[in-house]
């Protein structure tokens, strides 16, 4: 696996969590997966990925600490965050993601190719 091509996806609700990683590997990327924050923050000390995409709204280590703490230790790796509190009225939107150090933001729900696009802008000629 090299470190160009891994993905490592953060969300706590496993239907979707498995829906991006499949989606991510017909892409041709190789994807790790976390169920939790304090499980993504373990697994980029583990081995740097390429990229993270977290979700924003999980319970104990909230995405916005994810990003935080990446940011913090790790300000090479861009982020996308996910979150179905985009664009609702709720106090954390895409502007405040990207304003904590997120490099992109999807709105819940979002399509394959609006992920996969946002992914292959990040990475650029890294990709896969």
């Amino acid at each position: 696996m090299s470190a160009t091509t891994d993905i490592l996806v953060i969300e706590d609700d496993a239907i979707l969590r498995q829906a991006l990683a499949e989606w991510l590997q017909v892409a041709g990327y190789a994807v790790r997966t976390a169920t939790d924050g304090c499980a993504g923050i373990a697994a980029v000390k583990l081995a740097t990925p390429a990229l993270v995409v977290t979700d924003i709204h999980m319970p104990g280590m909230s995405g916005t600490m994810v990003i935080a703490e990446l940011k913090r230790g790790y300000p090479e790796i861009p982020v996308i965050a996910i979150s179905c509190l985009f664009d609702s009225g709720h106090a954390m939107d895409a502007n405040a993601a990207m304003a904590l150090g997120a490099a992109g933001a999807l709105a819940k729900p979002f399509k394959r190719r609006d992920l996969l696009r946002a992914v292959a802008d990040l990475l650029g000629s890294q990709a896969r």
